[in-house]
């Protein structure tokens, strides 16, 4: 009799993405994942002690293709932005992703790639080394939660986001200027949280990178 095939990590993280493009981190199980790949749940446990543990092994291939071919460039708020529009823009090819790394993180190779480049951005700005985890941390927090924010937007199907759309359009437009002024006077011009979310991710982590700066001593 011909025992059940063997899948590598690598095949069992592929599989893994696959449910999670399809589904959320919520509904992703170990049990749902050896059933796609033909296999039962302690064949899985061999790689993947527990199914945090998977998920993040998921979100760190993101981080990891992120990086590939990345080559610092410019100022140390140059690279930041550079590396945070990249990590945004791999996680927004696979968006169900976003939400796995910003509720667990991630601790592979991708992972400390990313961290070691902002670390050393911050370390270029003149920052001291004592106050360069803090700031590190806080840009991490920002950037993960703008990543994931945007993420869960994208995830909507079109019908939902007419849907939406439609609510939001009801709700500004039709606002009642004695109880909402300044909703009424500006309504034709409020745009909804899907609109421009590029541009808000680069003004937003600009204003935050610019209070960094404030905080590095002159010469």
């Amino acid at each position: 009799m011909t025992g059940r095939r063997r899948w590598s990590t690598e095949e069992i993280l592929d599989a893994a993405a696959e449910l999670l493009r399809t589904g959320d981190a919520e509904s992703f199980s170990v049990r749902k994942l050896a059933a796609a790949l033909g296999t039962d749940s302690s064949s899985l446990y061999r790689h993947f002690r527990s199914k945090t543990e998977l998920l993040r092994a998921v979100a760190d291939r993101i981080l990891l293709a992120a990086m590939d071919g990345h080559r610092p460039e410019g100022d140390w708020k140059q690279r930041i932005t550079a590396l945070a529009l990249r990590v945004r823009e791999a996680f927004g090819r696979q968006p169900q992703l976003a939400a796995v790394w910003g509720r667990y993180a991630s601790s592979g190779t991708g992972s400390r790639l990313v961290m070691e480049e902002v670390l050393q951005a911050l370390r270029a700005s003149g920052l001291p080394d004592e106050e360069i985890p803090a700031r590190y941390h806080r840009i991490a927090v920002l950037i993960a939660s703008l990543i994931a924010s945007e993420a869960g937007v994208s995830t909507v199907s079109a019908e939902e986001q007419e849907q939406a759309m439609e609510l939001f359009r009801v709700a500004v437009l039709g606002a009642d200027p004695g109880v909402f002024p300044a909703l009424a006077h500006f309504a034709r011009d409020v745009r909804p949280l899907g609109v421009d979310r590029r541009a808000a991710f680069e003004e937003i982590l600009a204003a935050h990178l610019a209070h960094v700066e404030a905080a590095i001593p002159s010469d």
